[in-house]
């Protein structure tokens, strides 16, 4: 057997104005074929779980390039065209194959193609052939089109958010393939269009959890392969944003369109019912005095990069700084500039520093602030579970009892060694406000008493009403009224 693994991707949020070109992927992570580290970078964990599986097997397995870049606005189409056909060339010097595998995003938008991910995989099966198995795996939050799932045998979506399974799940894509490739299964995809753009939940919130136990528990059993959930991410502008319900099973077409339905339709019952309180920062402050127990932290959710904003939104430091008796730490703003002046100024450094609000007008006002730099690091590498994420030079300043991460690689804060590793003490905290939707939970939950939610007013454009949609399909939800009975 013969397989080919590559992976493209991106998370682009339309609303967003920060441009994407070929250097950002080159920035952000970039492996060539055979050069992609022992670790997986999120959407690229099919290379890894395909050599594992290549070693035991002693199959064929011919990489091709594995980039990324870290969320923003519009991919430019050089920039696309350019890594698609890169990446199309390698496929083609490799054939014949077997099976062709691709860790995407889902969710990339570039000028030119609302469909990125559709594109691709059209062009991958027309090299490869109707008989060749052609498989991707997708972040949950991404846009579950039509045309990407025809082109493919196999669709895996990550189950978990935050984001603890993008490994297993890629495992998982490869057995299924394997398995194919080998005739021991028949995998007949089937889809459900919950027609909502609010569809999205928690697994680490109980009904999330139970939901997702619920699915994984089916998967194995009475012909059902494979069953995914993509939650949509509603700040893309294209026809098929959304949520939508995916089953796989063994040869039963009618079978998957029903349990797809069945799930969609549970899906909508509960998503809204499972999203967690969310805190404005002077009731976070006042949540945090009154705790039996801290550190407490708190995702700033509507200003995390993750969701391709700047990241460097200063409001809630002007809170902190409102109340002395509350020690706090803030991290990581995106601020290239700050970290340059922190640098110059060495730690133990006295300087004025303008503070965030410098990427774009949706970033807010800056804090401009007397501060001694406490930490700098020359790159700031923080683990997001299997894999390793960096920050970029990074410093560490202290405006009295509040400690503020700064960083020039713009990316969601995932795990404490963003504050630990230039020396900032979290058990001595009572609040810790850290840039991330959700994906910091799991790495926060060990060492803060609570994890918490912030919404500091955007500029994440969270609420689908406030926003003006172009080129969604109509009716969904909450735009129209639920279309389903």
């Amino acid at each position: 057997m013969r397989m080919f693994v590559a992976s493209l991707a991106t998370e682009t949020n339309t609303f967003a104005p920060l441009p994407v070109d070929r250097a950002a992927f080159e920035r952000a992570f970039y492996a060539p074929p055979g050069r992609h580290p022992d670790t997986p970078m999120l959407c690229s964990a099919p290379v890894v779980a395909a050599r594992r599986r290549a070693r035991q097997d002693g199959f064929t397995l011919i990489e091709g390039t594995a980039t990324w870049a870290e969320p923003a606005g519009l991919v430019a189409r050089g920039a696309y065209e350019g890594l698609r056909d890169e990446i199309l060339d390698q496929l083609r010097a490799a054939m014949p194959v077997d099976v062709a595998l691709f860790g995407l995003h889902g969710a990339m938008v570039a000028d030119g193609y609302e469909d990125v991910e559709g594109d691709l995989l059209a062009r991958v099966r027309a090299i490869v052939g109707p008989k060749a198995v052609v498989g991707a795996e997708y972040d949950l939050h991404c846009h579950l089109t039509e045309k990407r799932v025809a082109a493919c045998d196999l669709v895996v979506l990550f189950k978990e958010f935050p984001h603890t399974d993008f490994l297993a799940r890629a495992e998982e894509l490869v057995d299924l393939a394997v398995r194919t490739h080998r005739g021991e299964i028949r995998p007949v995809m089937r889809t459900f269009d919950c027609r909502t753009l609010q569809g999205a939940f928690m697994t680490n919130q109980p009904l999330g959890r139970a939901f997702v136990d619920k699915i994984m528990a089916m998967e194995g059993k009475d012909g059902v392969l494979s069953i995914s959930v993509a939650h949509g991410f509603s700040a893309g502008d294209v026809p098929e944003v959304g949520t939508r319900t995916l089953v796989i099973t063994d040869g039963d077409p009618d079978k998957a369109s029903r349990l797809a339905e069945d799930l969609g339709r549970e899906v909508l019952g509960f998503a809204r019912a499972s999203t967690p309180r969310h805190y404005t920062p002077e009731e976070a402050v006042a949540f945090v005095r009154d705790a039996p127990a801290h550190p407490i932290a708190f995702g700033d959710r509507w200003d995390s990069p993750g969701g391709g904003v700047p990241g460097d939104g200063a409001i809630a430091i002007e809170t902190l700084l409102r109340h002395p008796d509350v020690p706090s730490a803030i991290g990581a703003l995106w601020d290239p500039i700050a970290v340059d002046f922190c640098r110059a100024a060495g730690v133990g450094g006295n300087l004025w520093l303008r503070i965030g609000g410098k990427a774009t007008p949706v970033s807010g006002r800056p804090v401009d602030a007397h501060v001694v730099v406490k930490g700098l690091s020359d790159d700031l590498i923080i683990p997001f579970e299997q894999s390793l994420v960096s920050l970029g030079p990074a410093a560490a300043v202290s405006i009295g009892h509040v400690d503020v991460v700064l960083c020039t690689g713009r990316s969601q804060t995932f795990s404490p060694p963003a504050f630990t590793n230039l020396g900032i003490d979290l058990a001595a905290k009572k609040l810790v406000i850290v840039k991330s939707s959700n994906h910091f939970s799991a790495a926060f939950a060990k060492v803060c008493a609570a994890v918490h939610y912030l919404d500091t007013g955007g500029p994440f454009p969270h609420d689908p009403l406030t926003v003006t949609y172009r080129r969604v399909r109509r009716p969904i939800a909450p735009l129209d009224a639920h279309p389903w009975p």
